[in-house]
């Protein structure tokens, strides 16, 4: 059968989404990128945000519009998980299949009428990872330990499942020997990578394992709270170190401000994210500090925000995904008492052009630099090429040559933004 698979959400979806299709090639199906020639459509559906679950409904009423009479529709991912009810109005002769399940695939794919495989765990035996020209996603863990008061992903991938370490060195060499060039291993925190298995292992030993596979590749480290990296700060600082391994940290903090942390039920205090990012600028040189924080969250007066502004300021943070706070469903955060939203869309402003400023201060200094970069894909709509700084700094490149893709090259810094630099080639 021909199956066309979309997808959306973070690079774990993308992941499961090759799975899914790995496992349905081995089975003898084709996977298409058009859905006008499929005989069944997949959805892989994201929850994270009400904004994109929006747009995700939106899809699915459209793709059942024009296909659900003649074509079968696979609903998968967190969506399934967390609200299957929803999706079973939306299609009521859709298969679902949770994040746990899809390892089962092809039972769904194959089956002539429709299943619903929600409930259940992982299959940790099966490691889901996506090649995209010389990138590789790798997820190093599903689920996590926090439970936090506004996170809706903790229902959607449950409780922490590590995948053992030989499977990921196993499966970064094939990688690697495959032509990756950018190694990315993600989960939903990082921090807490092992801690599950036994013997035990953390996050900075596995990278370690990692960097010493053979070939030329970098490491990027994904997205850890803070409380796992403060468990294990000085040999995660040793690991930043590490030639292969991007000087990149992406911590979020979430909020400035101790008591709306505490509304959050998040584990740590803004002494200790200002403790992390300060031990480890000061050991590890010219090391991008990357962060996330939520706004109008529950709880967020105007003190605590401006809180939030001021740490912003005092530790110059390098990158800030600012989101404002969405109702969530099953959520402790969705029952209190709600910001307005002309109030978080306000704050949103004020923070988007905050950082706007201290990011094109930031990169102002590389003016001028001469740095070496690793190329490692083609920029926005096909046009120019992107790479990577040693500390996983964007630099763009106004050059349409594909055969510079995993390659490492010689710039000068020329230009920037407050997101990017821009340069021009000075040697390959």
């Amino acid at each position: 059968m021909k199956i066309y698979i979309e997808t959306y959400g973070c690079a774990l979806n993308r992941a499961d989404s090759n799975l899914m299709s790995n496992l349905l090639k081995a089975r003898g199906h084709e996977v298409i990128s058009n859905p006008d020639d499929a005989d069944i459509i997949i959805v892989n559906t994201c929850t994270v945000r009400k904004d994109t679950e929006l747009r995700v409904i939106k899809r699915i009423k459209t793709l059942n519009k024009l296909y659900g009479s003649r074509k079968r529709i696979i609903i998968a991912g967190c969506m399934v998980r967390t609200q299957p009810f929803t999706l079973k109005r939306l299609v009521p002769n859709a298969s679902l299949i949770s994040p746990q399940n899809l390892h089962k695939v092809c039972e769904v794919v194959e089956s002539s009428t429709p299943k619903y495989l929600i409930l259940g765990e992982r299959d940790i035996s099966r490691l889901p990872l996506s090649l995209e020209g010389v990138i590789a996603y790798v997820p190093i863990a599903e689920g996590c330990l926090g439970n936090c008061s506004f996170c809706i992903t903790k229902i959607a991938r449950r409780r922490l499942m590590s995948y053992k370490p030989e499977l990921i060195i196993k499966t970064v060499s094939k990688l690697v020997k495959a032509g990756a060039k950018e190694i990315d291993l993600t989960a939903q925190d990082t921090g807490v990578y092992g801690v599950d298995l036994n013997p035990k292992w953390n996050l900075s030993r596995l990278v370690m394992e990692v960097a010493n596979i053979e070939g030329d590749f970098m490491i990027r480290i994904g997205m850890a709270n803070p409380k796992g990296i403060l468990n294990q700060l000085d040999e995660f600082i040793e690991v930043l170190k590490h030639p292969k391994v991007f000087k990149f940290a992406h911590i979020p903090l979430q909020s400035g401000d101790d008591r709306v942390l505490k509304v959050m039920n998040r584990d740590y205090t803004v002494d200790d994210f200002r403790y992390l990012v300060k031990e480890i600028r000061g050991k590890v040189p010219n090391v991008v500090i990357a962060t996330d924080i939520i706004v109008g969250h529950p709880g967020e007066d105007e003190e605590a925000f401006m809180n939030t502004v001021n740490i912003l300021k005092e530790l110059m943070i390098d990158r800030v995904h600012i989101a404002q706070y969405s109702i969530r469903p099953r959520t402790l955060s969705a029952a209190l008492p709600q910001i307005p939203e002309h109030i978080k869309k306000e704050r949103s402003i004020y923070l988007t052009k905050l950082i706007e400023e201290l990011g094109s201060q930031i990169n102002r200094e590389y003016l001028g630099t001469i740095s070496k970069v690793l190329v490692v894909k083609k920029g926005f709509r096909g046009r120019g090429l992107i790479g990577k700084l040693f500390n996983y700094k964007s630099v763009v490149l106004n050059v349409d040559n594909d055969e510079l893709i995993g390659k490492w090259i010689w710039v000068r810094i020329k230009d920037c933004t407050f997101y990017d630099l821009r340069a021009e080639i000075i040697e390959v």
